[in-house]
């Protein structure tokens, strides 16, 4: 096991969620804080806001521990209600609103909220869903910042419980990463650290709040003191517009959010005011990439990759896809990445295994799943911080930068011969025509199965696979599509692909 403990970043681990923004207010109060389509807050205005979202927790029955549901979009008041919950002692968890009733749910049935803050449209979804007591966002602040009693806060420990993190998995039923304090202080400044962010710069944030992607744009901005502006990705002559208006310099993006900026700033001058595109998630592909930078060109690109349960794994140097194609960087500073076999074995450098992860960023497990949590997590008892079999495959260079290779969902043989979804969506966007592709991995119930989209018969496609890869790697099915099913968070869906794929010829 690697132990880079002696590289720690000193300090980062003992504070709560809280003073980043306390600490922000008193640094620069007057600085735009957080923007929306409806205004803006500076910094010491959110801070207010919070405060006082705060006291109406308290005084309305919220006491600390308890977990406070928030779905409300990419909206000022979600800022206001994350900081308000955390600073009355309480668990934030962050809902995207465009999750479904039965979805919802089961949510609503694990974290068993307090209260869940929403917007007047989607009270009734939260009443079919089974919510007990809502309240409406913007009501909240408004009768928040109407009182005149000034809050008295408890005292928050750096071991608390901040956030309850819903992620996607294989299993059906919730499943949230649990967040103390110390370790999301911890994950944001080693990754502010790493990224740079300036207080000059205008953080144009379109992922979803509650994916913590977008959730932590939040913490990077106020750490580095700059304007978090919100929008969402579902308008977009809205998005492009903000960007241009707002003169963004930074933009975290998906695979689908950096496709349609790079159509969208066809039109109208580059766009010279962008520095800095970050990605997680999914990987953007080359043909994106290199129309970001066409499209952008001041804009430099920063591949990263990072997992719910230690929030982020690695980043990269700016552009360093450049020098290292695929690598998506090296381990934040004071943590470590290690790629093991079956067995927990270190393999030598370029050899692919599980990709395991320590430091002080990894999170404290899942919410009431305790069998769960000790098949993932674990601690080293040398240094006493956490450790993570993440469940994703990857290799690292002679140098300690990592390359994922796919989830242990996409890893499986065929016809005796080991592979990955990974390399056959590499190989079907190598060929001319192909825009973008997904691959299913075989089941019981059917073979791998390809979809792709582009200006080009499945014929060819598999054809220009056969000349990539050997035999047993490429499909015997390719499907059309002339656009990929999407999550809310911008990844491609493959439930919605499985689907489709049960459903017998989908060429289009």
């Amino acid at each position: 096991m690697i132990d880079l403990t002696a590289h720690s970043a000193s300090g980062r681990g003992d504070g709560v969620v809280t003073a980043l923004l306390h600490d922000a207010a008193a640094a620069c109060p007057d600085a735009v804080a957080v923007s929306d389509s409806t205004g803006r807050w500076t910094y010491a205005e959110l801070a207010t806001t919070s405060r006082a979202v705060a006291n109406w927790l308290l005084h309305n029955g919220i006491r600390p521990g308890d977990r406070v549901l928030v779905r409300l979009g990419n909206q000022r008041e979600f800022v206001a209600a994350l900081f308000g919950v955390l600073l009355a002692g309480g668990v934030a968890v962050p809902i995207n609103p465009a999750m479904r009733p039965y979805l919802l749910s089961g949510v609503l049935g694990d974290a068993e909220p307090a209260l869940v803050v929403t917007t007047a449209e989607d009270v009734p979804v939260c009443a079919e869903a089974g919510a007990g007591r809502v309240v409406v966002g913007d009501r909240l602040v408004a009768e928040a910042l109407a009182a005149t009693t000034e809050p008295v806060l408890p005292t928050v420990s750096p071991t608390d419980l901040a956030l309850l993190i819903y992620t996607s998995g294989s299993t059906s039923a919730p499943k949230a990463v649990v967040c103390p304090h110390q370790r999301v202080v911890f994950a944001a400044h080693a990754i502010a650290d790493r990224l740079g962010y300036r207080g000059t710069d205008r953080v144009l944030t379109a992922v979803p709040l509650s994916f913590d992607y977008g959730l932590y744009q939040i913490f990077l901005a106020i750490i580095a003191g700059a304007e978090l502006v919100l929008t969402d990705a579902t308008s977009p002559v809205r998005l492009m517009t903000t960007l241009r208006e707002r003169r963004a310099t930074v933009l975290p993006i998906v695979p689908s959010l950096g496709d349609m900026l790079v159509r969208l700033a066809a039109r109208g001058e580059p766009p010279d005011h962008v520095r800095l595109f970050t990605n997680t998630g999914a990987a953007l592909t080359a043909p994106t990439i290199a129309g970001l930078r066409s499209r952008f060109p001041e804009a430099a690109v920063v591949p990263m990759y990072g997992i719910t349960e230690c929030k982020r794994v690695t980043v990269a140097e700016p552009d360093g896809d450049l020098r290292r194609p695929g690598s998506v960087g090296r381990p934040l500073d004071g943590t470590w990445v290690s790629i093991e076999d079956e067995d927990g074995n270190q393999v030598p450098a370029g050899a692919i295994g599980e990709i395991v992860v320590g430091g002080p960023h990894v999170m404290a497990g899942y919410w009431r799943a305790p069998e769960l949590t000790a098949g993932r997590f674990g601690t080293d008892p040398a240094a006493g911080h956490g450790i993570l079999r993440t469940g994703d495959y990857g290799h690292l260079d002679a140098d300690g930068h990592l390359y994922f290779d796919g989830r242990r969902d996409d890893q499986f043989k065929r016809r005796g011969t080991r592979m990955s979804t990974i390399e056959i969506e590499t190989a079907a966007r190598d060929i001319t025509g192909v825009t973008s592709a997904a691959v299913l991995p075989p089941t019981a119930e059917r073979d791998v199965v390809l979809f792709v989209t582009g200006d080009l018969d499945a014929g060819k496609v598999l054809d220009g696979l056969a000349a990539r890869l050997e035999p047993a790697k490429v499909p015997d099915v390719c499907h059309l599509l002339t656009s990929f099913p999407l999550t809310a968070n911008g990844k491609v869906d493959k439930k919605a692909l499985a689907v489709l794929a049960a459903g017998g010829d989908h060429d289009r």
